[in-house]
């Protein structure tokens, strides 16, 4: 199934969702997982602890809100594909950055565990048949989304906070 294959695009996470190409999910999810070995640790652990305003979080926080949100939604899309008519809390993203141990790892580490946590995501995808995928769930803002749907978010959330970190961060290094 490919990106134009979800319908509707759920308000909201369409911002994420729209950040990957309309081709297939499975070609979508590896190029995502391919993306985690050519990022520039290097540039990235040269920043340390800087961010580029007040409040916004570390490189290292940014990873680890990309590995928790990948659990969740993991939770998320297991549900809405074994037909599970829970209704799916929201949850605190500050809250979850304020409660880490990010200060004692390392961008290294933290990307180790991503690169599991998307295999693993992506696995759980390969265990979801074509109606499993289209089966839906309500969001946090009373929408419903599918299960595609999660699995082009993932990646698209990933490349929307990687591509705030080229843009934002990396030219911290200069100054």
């Amino acid at each position: 199934m490919r990106l134009s294959d979800i319908n509707p695009t759920p308000e909201y996470f369409d911002r994420y969702i729209l950040q990957v190409d309309d081709k297939e999910l499975f070609e979508v999810l590896q190029t995502s997982l391919d993306e985690l070995s050519s990022l520039p640790l290097d540039q990235w652990e040269s920043l340390g602890d800087r961010t580029y305003a007040e409040g916004k979080w570390t490189v290292k926080d940014t990873l680890q809100h990309l590995i928790d949100t990948e659990r969740i939604f993991s939770y998320r899309a297991l549900c809405f594909a074994r037909a599970d008519t829970i209704l799916i809390p929201s949850f605190d993203e500050a809250l979850y950055a304020q409660n880490t141990n990010v200060q004692n790892r390392t961008i290294a580490d933290l990307l180790e565990e991503l690169h599991l946590v998307r295999s693993s995501f992506i696995r759980l995808y390969h265990s979801f048949t074509p109606e499993m995928l289209m089966r839906t769930g309500i969001s946090w803002k009373g929408q419903p989304y599918s299960v595609l749907s999660i699995g082009f978010l993932m990646p698209g959330h990933q490349r929307h906070h990687f591509r705030i970190i080229e843009e934002k961060y990396l030219p911290l290094i200069k100054q």
